[in-house]
């Protein structure tokens, strides 16, 4: 028997949980088509009742996406579900996820009902739900630490009630494989009407368990695995999608099932995730990791050479990585460009984008004598992403000598008028920065900075992530140039746009 596994993606909504991940609407949609090419199931594009911004961007989603069933998270109370509803409406296919805390210690500190609320207050959720759409989950917040006799009386309730996913989180990454398998595997025994409905898991990795706990429960009956892209999420992140479709896929002598993801989409998505996420991906990452299918020993990389088998247990090819990346160069023209976006997965938007955008692709071919796939997926990234420039560098100039002071001198556009600034600092990128902040007066803290180079070769463009906070937002901004001064002075300018324009929500933890 070869069941179809379930793939439930929550980049957008738990990943964006991580701090300082918040997406903006064009953000999420931008993720959300890519999600829709690589054939996920289900996509839970936000919190509809967490801001309007998210409403706005589920409802978004929802336009857009006619592949994938569009979900929206609610907690189990009127107002979440009737503003889920809403934004789910414009779906092909939409879900409400609902949920609420089944723990003793939740039931007690947090939500402060007894048991008997806790499973009628779930029950009138799922009637809610059910004048939305047919297509209802429900979770039980913390099950991973609930008794498994209440465990059994709240999904018998809720499915009669007309649910027909059945999500068992562990929200704390409490868990360990075999008891995780265990709990899954009572619940489907134990619970009357458990073959009505489809099991689910969410596991967090707290402990570096989510995908070992997913894919045990999935060995015990589960049918669908709730999980982010890079496993992105709120403390140590959620369980990683790549891992688990790929551990699926290659091991079909263990796993009774399959899903239907397109692998190859694996690593654009993952390199889109990160991109506008501003978290990057270790090089020794399952999968999508810069060194996962690297052979550095001899012995590995004489016999890869003789029987690519003998150390690689899958193909680069398949999940999306490609050994053909040198693409473009100064003498490519429009239409290549064009071509080359598109068959990157890159949504080019209007012709006055794709001009601008081989505009700077041309500044750029000017300074590397050979364009890489990331280069161009990097340059897109920063052309579809950038936010109303209500800062701008226009021009700089940067010394820095052993024995002197590093200093910054910038000419920048601020709302449309020239400001020309200097300023001394410990390095060049500091002198940059306070030579802005000279000039915004922001106030706001540096949370993060990091550099890492997008190719190899000491022409590399650098990517430059840089966190800002300021009161209750937390937000990334991003620059790649050639020039790693230049690039850092172009992200932190991204990041005060953004703290500018109020286009990045509020952090969903707040």
């Amino acid at each position: 028997m070869n069941d179809q596994l379930i793939i439930f993606d929550t980049t957008l909504r738990d990943g964006e949980q991580s701090p300082g991940a918040s997406m903006t609407r064009d953000e999420k949609l931008r993720i959300a088509r890519q999600l829709e090419r690589m054939k996920v199931n289900v996509i839970e594009a936000g919190f509809a009742a967490a801001s309007n911004g998210d409403f706005e961007a589920v409802h978004a989603v929802a336009e857009a996406i006619k592949d994938s069933t569009v979900c929206s998270l609610a907690r189990a109370n009127e107002n979440d579900i009737r503003r889920a509803g809403e934004a789910i409406r414009p779906a092909a296919s939409g879900r409400i996820h609902t949920f609420i805390a089944t723990s003793p210690i939740h039931m007690e500190k947090k939500l402060r009902m007894s048991p008997d609320q806790v499973v009628e207050q779930a029950v009138r959720a799922i009637g809610w739900a059910r004048e939305y759409t047919g297509d209802v989950e429900f979770s039980a917040e913390d099950a991973g630490r609930s008794e498994i006799d209440f465990l059994c009386r709240i999904f018998e309730a809720v499915i009669n009630a007309g649910a027909t996913t059945i999500n068992v989180p562990d929200t704390v990454g409490y868990n360990v494989p075999e008891q995780f398998a265990e709990t899954i595997r009572t619940l489907i025994e134990r619970v009357p009407n458990s073959d009505k409905v489809v099991w689910s898991v969410h596991c967090h990795n707290d402990l570096g368990l989510a995908v070992a706990n997913s894919l045990a429960a999935v060995r015990a009956g589960a049918r669908q695995v709730e999980c982010t892209v890079n496993g992105l999420g709120e403390r140590a992140g959620n369980a990683s999608l790549e891992e688990i479709v790929m551990a699926v896929r290659t091991r079909k002598d263990v796993f009774q099932c399959d899903t239907r993801i397109d692998t190859t989409q694996i690593v654009p998505a993952s390199k889109l995730v990160s991109g506008i996420t501003g978290f990057p991906v270790q090089p020794n990452k399952a999968i999508v990791g810069a060194n996962a299918f690297a052979h550095e020993s001899g012995i590995h990389q004489d016999g890869v050479l003789k029987h690519r088998e003998t150390y690689e247990i899958m193909r680069a090819e398949d999940v999306g990585w490609t050994t053909n990346k040198l693409v473009m160069g100064k003498h490519s023209g429009r239409n290549a460009f064009r071509s080359r976006l598109i068959e990157l997965g890159v949504e080019i938007k209007s012709e006055e984008q794709l001009n601008h955008a081989f505009a700077r692709f041309k500044e750029l071919a000017d300074k590397k004598h050979e364009i890489f796939d990331e280069d161009l997926q990097a340059l897109m990234s920063d052309e579809s992403s950038e936010p109303q420039e209500h800062f701008r560098l226009v021009a700089s100039s940067f010394h820095s000598e052993t024995g002197e002071t590093p200093n910054a001198r910038l000419t920048l556009s601020v709302g449309g008028k020239e400001a020309k600034v200097e300023s001394n600092g410990s390095g060049p990128v500091d002198a940059a920065f306070k030579a802005i902040e000279a000039v915004a007066e922001s106030g706001a803290q540096l949370l993060l900075y990091s550099v890492n180079a997008i190719t190899t070769g000491t022409d590399a463009q650098g990517e430059v992530t840089v966190r800002l906070s300021k009161e209750d937002r937390v937000v990334n901004g991003q620059g790649a140039d050639t020039d790693i001064i230049v690039a850092s002075a172009k992200a932190y300018l991204n990041a005060l746009n953004k703290l500018h324009s109020k286009l990045e929500r509020l952090n969903p933890q707040v």
